[in-house]
């Protein structure tokens, strides 16, 4: 527990929720952490079955927190360090997916960049009606990283996972349902409901046998994960040194559209 995630524990349900207290609630460095150590709490808890992750009751994240003071100073830093202090997030979405028990993650508005890895990296998804998946990092001048690409190719398929990650297309919760990112589609401000009748249901099955189908289809379905997404964060630090990611995100701050050049 801290002051940015709260944990509780309702039978064989675990809830985990994050708030920044801002209606962004970004993803700074410290929150990555605090989420990456709610997560490890769970991956050796045989009394859980299922873990609901939820951000705000009006967001869930508008992705990385480009203004967080400990992100910026660490992309000043030198390659050595920026190496170490990009690991958070994967890390973070990587202690997500390695939970033993059952996630389902409870979206309502907008669903941004990291926020979509973080998302993705639980077993399921329910999505308000409100809810935006938007991944906009190559409108940035950077790649989407976090591991993130096998895990959007293993729920949509390549073409629409470049749809997503490569042309930046915003994903409404209907097309979302369709593609299979995500699984339940429900009226604005019942997403966390649906999330616990869902794992309501998952906690009456054998937990243990619940673990073991879970594991397999993940095998199954990332076997080659490791080795499509090895290189996500060294691409985003070099992008990090290039010509466009210094316009995507100056672009950004200023309201206007960026002018690439491809350096």
């Amino acid at each position: 527990m801290s002051d940015l995630v709260r944990t509780e524990i309702d039978g064989r349900i675990a809830i985990v929720r994050f708030d920044t207290g801002a209606r962004a609630n970004a993803l700074s460095q410290k929150l990555m952490q605090d989420l990456t150590e709610a997560a490890l709490q769970f991956h050796d808890a045989p009394e859980i079955s299922t873990v609901i992750l939820s951000g705000r009751d009006d967001q869930f994240s508008m992705g990385a927190d480009l203004k967080d003071p400990a992100g910026t100073t660490a992309a000043k830093s030198s390659l050595r360090e920026r190496r170490i202090h990009l690991r958070r997030g994967p890390r973070m979405c990587e202690a997500w997916e390695n939970v033993d028990a059952l996630t389902i993650c409870a979206i309502e508005g907008w669903c941004v960049g990291g926020g979509a890895a973080l998302a993705t990296s639980c077993d399921l998804r329910v999505a308000a009606e409100n809810s935006v998946f938007y991944v906009p990092e190559v409108e940035r001048g950077m790649n989407m990283s976090w591991g993130s690409i096998p895990r959007f190719v293993a729920l949509v398929g390549p073409a629409r996972a470049k749809r997503i990650a490569g042309l930046c297309e915003k994903i409404d919760a209907a097309t979302a349902f369709n593609w299979g990112l995500a699984d339940h589609v429900v009226p604005a401000g019942t997403a966390m409901h649906k999330a616990h009748e869902v794992a309501a249901a998952a906690a009456r099955l054998p937990p243990t046998a619940l673990k073991m189908v879970k594991q397999d289809v993940n095998v199954a379905a990332h076997a080659l994960a490791k080795a499509t997404a090895h290189r996500d964060l060294e691409a985003f630090a070099l992008l990090q040194r290039s010509d466009d990611f210094r316009e995507g995100i100056k672009a950004f701050f200023e309201g206007r559209d960026p002018e690439f050049t491809g350096d």
